[in-house]
């Protein structure tokens, strides 16, 4: 089980009870092609149809690759990963972020079911968006409670609002409280406190590994 990744911000999940299962971390996506890391072993390349260690490619594009393992089907996006196979589904999940080249921890979640690039913020005491992902992650943001706020381009009206469910790999949160700024700024979604402190966050040397404390 193993792959090739030329990627440093790889999202990795894990279930505590999840030993008898095969980790699949998906670290590069092209046409009819997917480098999967499987297990923590090394990068391995791929094509639509091959298998290895007991997982099977079915198909892949820029955007996703379908996997199957004994018997289960997942489809997930770059720097996505998950426990396939035959053991429990139960435990706490936690999600593993790999620093990127700039040194930030940078991944997907999905907001609402939209997916969106986010980077972990911990100076910021709300997640932040811009109005134009709000939209997209369709949150009437202009119901929420306007205040202003200072940004590198000037002071913008920004919306206090809560986002009804936020997804990193398989962690889900709900009722997350967050700030919309019109505009297009910040140009990615900030994970800030209102969901780090949610979350058990581990440092060591260029991962950090989140996991859901409620």
């Amino acid at each position: 089980m193993k792959l090739r990744s030329m990627f440093l911000a790889t999202l990795f999940f894990s279930a505590a009870n999840a030993a008898a299962d095969t980790q699949v971390n998906v670290v590069g996506l092209f046409n009819d092609k997917a480098v999967l890391i499987i297990n923590g072993g090394k990068p391995k390349t791929l094509s639509t149809g091959q298998v290895s260690d007991g997982v099977k490619l079915l198909a892949a594009d820029s955007k996703s690759a379908t996997l199957l393992v004994e018997g289960k089907t997942r489809q997930l996006g770059m720097g996505q990963a998950a426990s396939l196979g035959g053991g429990s589904d139960a435990g706490v999940a936690s999600v593993t972020l790999y620093q990127n080249a700039q040194g930030h921890f940078v991944s997907e979640c999905k907001i609402n079911g939209a997916p969106l690039k986010f980077i972990v913020d911990t100076g910021a005491t709300s997640v932040a968006l811009n109005s134009g992902d709000a939209r997209f992650a369709k949150i009437d943001y202009k119901r929420g409670e306007p205040m202003q706020v200072a940004t590198a381009n000037g002071v913008v009206t920004a919306y206090r609002v809560t986002i009804a469910q936020l997804k990193i790999g398989e962690i889900t949160l709900n009722q997350v409280e967050a700030n919309v700024l019109e505009g297009g700024s910040p140009p990615i979604v900030l994970l800030g406190m209102s969901a780090l402190n949610r979350l058990d966050m581990k440092r060591q040397d260029i991962a950090m590994t989140l996991t859901k404390k409620y």
